[in-house]
């Protein structure tokens, strides 16, 4: 579901998923509100005006891993989204600073809303054209939506379409959105990127497997796509008739740099631009004169997920129809006891200071205390203790009966995987760390990083025991429905892929969002509860809330990060090298 704009401007949605996406649950890469600020300022020397900048220079951002599509309505990553953000519009925009919706940089010149809040009225900018000229109109964003209600399409964003009555297109400058009933998160929701439908066939046949998806042959963005080498870079080249004015910088390259002492190494050399910092890498580059230090409380945690269904067997929640599926439970992880076990197992301030080198706060549940109104502070989280730890597993029936020091159950041993993606040195030490800490009272935990597109295959695949992962890009608004209800558990192509099933918490979310006056104070006791439910059920061990930070060359100006967007501004960057 998408959630960077509130949730989401890009789910990852998600998931960063890593998700990303979805409003981007992406699972993955952080950005939030609060308190941010940057470490270094940069070089001094104000700004030239517009007008006398000499344009030039090529922006090389350090990138973990490759993206997996570059189609907005598809992907789930983070990696994907940092590209398709730079070329596809959206109907609405964010403040960088503050994380309200707004007009600015978006398709929308205004907006307005029916009194019993059901219908949305969007006034779209004139004279915006795809860089093939074609232009980009109500007929776009129109197209896009129905594609992801579309059954020809398989894909994670189905939940922002849920609630839409109609999408109404009287003229191509006006789009009119009709809901059955009132959504809280109806601006959030409409905040994909849009398709170039001129392009695409009509009955949307044609979008999962085409060319596309890997060689976008359009922008509407500030750059257009030039080519991707799978695994080495993705380069794009300047938009010169991108409506908020053409870059200053000729391009921008996304460089694939796995190994995250490698990827520090070309920041400090002055091969890449920026990378995201890993909590180790932040002392070697504080007090570097060539590079600023943009930290910021993010929007995002990390966690480990735990799945609750048979790894063997995975199956969706529900039906077509909207009934419950019985799920074949994991052998192991469908005992509560067992994942209060390992809730209760984890050193979290050893965590916190040993692995995040205290760039993280522990946190007891998914709502995210920078969401003031709808977070529950009451909720304390889960304390380390190994002899309950050990209480719970022996209630559970697991014992080490051969004194091996692996505990078993009806001959089981007490075994599990724990996975989490490659070249991300802060989980890689994490997985280290929880492998030892649940070894130390009888699991036997098998920990591997893996390739980063594996994993997400073997996370919405449902084919894992544990993971480790995490959310960014959350947004203000706390509903996070496309994790937790049971509609979104699918195999393939849902966020709800520890298959949570609470049928409370799905009536509760749906509550929430719906409440007719959508006032927070309303909407509280909704997501407390929500919050109170999935903290005693632990389908999630929650580690740490996310703080970001991210390195940057000082040779170019006019970057000032906001903690919901780093790249608002991007096409007024310049070299400073040039104006000299």
């Amino acid at each position: 579901m998408q959630r960077t704009l509130l949730p989401f401007v890009s789910i990852l949605v998600a998931m960063a998923l890593i998700l990303s996406a979805c409003a981007q649950p992406v699972p993955i890469a952080p950005e939030e509100a609060p308190a941010a600020a940057p470490a270094a300022e940069a070089a001094e020397g104000a700004a030239p005006a517009p007008d006398q900048i000499t344009p030039g220079g090529i922006w090389i951002r350090g990138e973990l891993s490759d993206p997996s599509i570059l189609n907005p309505i598809l992907s789930t990553d983070t990696a994907s989204s940092g590209v398709h953000n730079m070329l596809f519009p959206s109907l609405i925009g964010q403040d960088p600073f503050t994380g309200e919706i707004v007009p600015d940089g978006s398709m929308s010149e205004s907006w307005e809303v029916s009194d019993d809040g059901l219908v949305w009225t969007f006034n779209l900018r004139s004279g915006i054209t795809w860089s093939d000229g074609d232009p980009v109109d109500a007929a776009d964003f129109k197209f896009t939506y129905d594609a992801v209600a579309s059954p020809n399409v398989d894909t994670v964003r189905k939940s922002l379409i849920e609630g839409i009555e109609s999408i109404e297109t009287p003229d191509p400058q006006t789009i009119v959105v009709t809901f059955s009933e009132v959504r809280c998160d109806a601006l959030t929701n409409l905040g994909l990127g849009w398709l170039p439908s001129h392009l695409y066939a009509e009955d949307f046949s044609d979008i999962m497997e085409n060319p596309l998806n890997t060689e976008p042959a359009v922008s509407a963005g500030p750059f257009i796509f030039r080519s991707w080498t799978r695994d080495d870079n993705v380069t794009l080249e300047r938009n010169p008739d991108y409506w908020e004015g053409a870059p200053h910088m000729e391009g921008m390259i996304y460089k694939v740099i796995p190994d995250p002492g490698a990827r520090l190494a070309q920041l400090q050399s002055g091969e890449v631009d920026t990378i995201p910092l890993q909590p180790e890498q932040i002392a070697s580059v504080q007090g570097n004169p060539e590079i600023n230090i943009y930290n910021f409380k993010a929007d995002g945690y990390s966690y480990i997920g735990l799945n609750l269904a048979n790894p063997d067997n995975p199956q969706p929640g529900q039906d077509e129809d909207g009934n419950l599926i019985e799920q074949d439970p994991h052998p192991i992880l469908s005992d509560i006891n067992v994942r209060k076990a390992i809730a209760h197992s984890l050193d979290y301030d050893a965590i916190i200071d040993q692995v995040f080198l205290g760039q993280g706060y522990q946190i007891a549940a998914n709502v995210l205390p920078a969401v003031e109104w709808a977070h529950d502070d009451t909720l304390q989280p889960y304390a380390t203790d190994l002899d309950l730890a050990a209480q719970l597993l022996e209630e559970a029936g697991w014992v080490d009966a051969d004194g091996d020091g692996v505990r078993e159950k009806d001959g089981m041993p007490l075994e599990l995987s724990l996975l989490t993606n490659a070249g991300n040195a802060t989980r890689e030490d994490l997985g280290v760390l929880v492998q030892d800490q649940l070894n130390s009272i009888g699991f036997q935990v098998n920990f591997e990083a893996i390739d980063f597109g594996t994993l997400i295959e073997q996370l919405t695949g449902q084919t894992y025991d544990m993971v480790i992962i995490g959310w960014a890009n959350l947004g203000s608004d706390p509903n996070d429905d496309s994790f937790w209800h049971t509609k979104y558990d699918v195999p393939g192509s849902g966020f709800n892929f520890v298959s949570y099933h609470n049928p409370e918490v799905d009536t509760l979310l749906e509550q929430g969002v719906t409440v007719a006056s959508c006032d927070p104070e309303e909407r509280a006791p909704y997501y407390k509860e929500i919050q109170r439910m999935i903290y005693e059920d632990v389908p999630y061990i929650f580690i740490s809330g996310s703080i970001g930070n991210t390195g940057y060359n000082v040779r170019w100006g006019n970057v000032d990060p906001g903690p919901w967007s780093f790249y608002y501004n991007v096409h007024t960057w310049y070299l400073r090298s040039l104006q000299e």
